[in-house]
């Protein structure tokens, strides 16, 4: 097993050990400790947080039989994983507070890094809204948009459909594990987007369902997406917490006006008054995303965005930062160097690629991404 292959797997056996939740992990990763995770003890995994019998757990999921078993076990079913330590990670994901630390996938895992809306709203929908929702998402989609929804039934299978065929293509997020169609009347199309576009969920392979997952999986399509549109939902609904959180992370957020006199409208119409703007066609989506045509100022102005990240680094941070800056480096040289203790630097650079400035080459080199 490879480095980089050891990270990945120790990283999904955390995601997937009962009991040991985001911020456990995120502690983990913060203290380094994902490297040589697999020969770590209880004891060990104690003085990162965690309770005994969490401690046992992860050891036991970390063994190379449980590994290997879930891994095979993913290939069955055709389905990948990426974590976020991974370079094929979706870069908006990480702009979020709480990005998944896996996440699983069937099909064209490059369509989770492509500029992206959300199209959500009813499960309930009415025949206009269906035919709007899915007539906005393939003008996305013929537009170089990805369409990214929840695969409910009612807006987000209009939604679907509607971008499915075109270039851009679509992305159903679930809150069921990826090989796992949800509604099942859905399945169809569910078969259909895993052939042609993308199936993405963080739950492992066989969770019940529960609903706190949904929420869960809201935030991942509006983390997604550089806007959110929402075509019918009712005031309190899933729809308005995508919105919701759409709005929270400075995405853009966009309503599909009705009759005011429709329940269904009741959310769209309310989110006119916190700042969302109206659609009645595919420009006044486009419109609010001039940068969508790269130029030599859109290229300088992503160069200074990344400048100024570096500038609120951490101090052993910064110190690599600076490393890499002048030349790509191995961990050895980097440790050779004095840069850091040994559990600081591989903690330092880990934290360095979750933030998307420095990633890991082949041949374990590290290097700063962009030229600054």
């Amino acid at each position: 097993m490879t480095d980089a292959l050891s990270l990945t797997e120790a990283m999904i056996a955390m995601h997937e050990t009962e009991g040991v939740g985001w911020k456990t992990i995120d502690r983990i990763v913060r203290g380094g400790g994902v490297e040589g995770a697999q020969n770590r003890r209880e004891a060990d995994w104690r003085e990162f947080g965690l309770y005994p019998k969490q401690a046992a757990k992860l050891v036991e999921r970390l063994r190379p039989e449980a590994v290997d078993i879930a891994r095979r076990k993913r290939a069955r079913a055709g389905m990948s994983a990426v974590t976020a330590l991974e370079p094929d990670y979706p870069r908006l994901l990480l702009e979020i507070a709480d990005p998944p630390w896996v996440l699983y996938y069937i099909g064209r895992l490059e369509l989770a890094n492509r500029l992206a809306v959300a199209v959500v709203g009813t499960r309930m929908a009415t025949a206009y809204g269906r035919r709007v929702a899915e007539d906005i998402a393939a003008a996305c989609a013929r537009s170089g948009l990805t369409v990214v929804s929840g695969l409910a039934k009612g807006i987000d299978a209009a939604a679907h459909s509607g971008a499915l065929p075109h270039p851009a293509g679509t992305v159903a997020v679930l809150a069921t594990p990826a090989d796992t169609p949800y509604p099942y009347e859905n399945r169809a199309l569910y078969r259909d987007i895993a052939r042609r576009g993308l199936i993405l969920s963080e739950t492992p392979q066989g969770t019940p369902l529960h609903p706190g997952q949904f929420p869960l999986r809201n935030r991942i399509i509006a983390g997604l997406t550089i806007g959110t549109v929402v075509v019918e939902a009712a005031q309190r609904s899933g729809a308005m917490i995508t919105a919701d959180l759409a709005l929270k992370m400075n995405r853009e957020v966009f309503v599909v006006p009705g009759p005011i006199t429709s329940p269904r409208s009741q959310g769209p119409l309310s989110l006119l008054r916190t700042g969302a703007k109206p659609v009645m066609e595919v420009e006044d989506i486009l419109k609010e995303f001039p940068y969508l045509f790269p130029n030599e100022a859109g290229h300088r102005a992503a160069e200074l965005a990344v400048q100024a990240q570096a500038r609120e680094l951490a101090s052993g941070e910064r110190k690599l930062y600076d490393l890499l800056a002048e030349r790509p480096r191995t961990v050895d040289e980097l440790a050779e160097e004095g840069a850091l203790e040994v559990g600081e630097l591989h903690a330092a650079l880990l934290s360095l690629q979750i933030k998307r400035i420095v990633e890991q080459r082949p041949g374990a080199v590290y290097a700063v991404i962009g030229v600054l």
